[in-house]
């Protein structure tokens, strides 16, 4: 893995540049959090030369093992891992473990030994006796809108889930929902989509950093793209923070810019 961007002489004296693999020391604090208490929203997703955001249905045929390494350190770092349910549906989630190289990070800095999942859904429509809701180390949240069926909150609660509500209807408010986990402590947020979930999110104002890896694959179809909903009314700026590269995947952070269209 090379360092691409920013480059300094200093960075290019320890050999941030050299095509070897990071540690998961020199990954963390490549993509540590923000300083300071404010609630952070950083996106992870996965994109194919050609935009499609996953190839069958699925993420893991345009990624590859330095992306799964990026991955497990973007979830080391997180107080919660925000997804949408149909994504737990299709990726087989499943609940985040402790990880023993990043037990001292998240201990000086507060964090229980894992993060929780929020799984963001209107319909509840969630199988509850996945391991996800029945055994995680960390009590997965369920996030949903004040109309949410209550037989399905029910069945959430008697799995042990935490169910959330973050909206005054059926679904989620974006802005809401990053409220009620900020006042739960959870301020290091990380989303790993689905497309729609990202949509939302990107309209609301409420993403602060996306971390895109671009996958040298071509897939055509019609597979989604990363973000997929409404169009903004006017584009979201975002700033390039940091480029990695390995054996020809992009590892881009973007920060949101400051400005209007922020």
């Amino acid at each position: 893995m090379r360092r691409l961007f920013p480059v300094t002489d200093q960075t290019s004296a320890a050999g941030d540049r050299e095509d070897r693999e990071w540690s998961l020391d020199e990954l963390a604090e490549a993509y540590a959090y923000p300083g300071g208490e404010a609630v952070w929203l950083r996106a992870n997703m996965v994109s194919s030369l050609d935009g499609a955001a996953q190839h069958d249905g699925r993420s893991q045929a345009i990624s590859s093992d330095a992306d799964m390494r990026i991955f497990g350190t973007l979830r080391g770092l997180a107080d919660a891992v925000v997804v949408g349910a149909q994504t737990v549906r299709t990726e087989g989630y499943r609940p985040a473990r402790a990880r023993e190289a990043f037990a001292a990070r998240r201990a000086a800095a507060g964090q229980g030994p894992a993060p929780a999942i929020a799984v963001v859904s209107a319909s509840l429509d969630l199988d509850f006796s996945l391991p996800l809701f029945t055994g995680p180390l960390v009590p997965t949240l369920v996030l949903t809108g004040a109309a949410a069926p209550p037989e399905r909150v029910a069945a959430a609660q008697r799995a042990g889930a935490e169910v959330v509500v973050a909206g005054d209807g059926p679904g989620v408010d974006p802005r809401q929902a990053v409220r009620e986990l900020a006042g739960r402590g959870l301020v290091r947020l990380l989303t790993e989509g689905g497309p729609r979930l990202l949509g939302q999110f990107a309209a609301a104002g409420v993403l602060d950093e996306l971390c895109l890896t671009v996958s040298p694959a071509m897939t055509a179809g019609e597979a989604q793209r990363i973000a997929w909903g409404p169009a903004l009314a006017d584009p979201s700026r975002f700033a390039l923070a940091s480029v990695l590269e390995d054996a020809g995947f992009l590892f881009t952070r973007y920060r949101r810019a400051p400005g209007p269209s922020a």
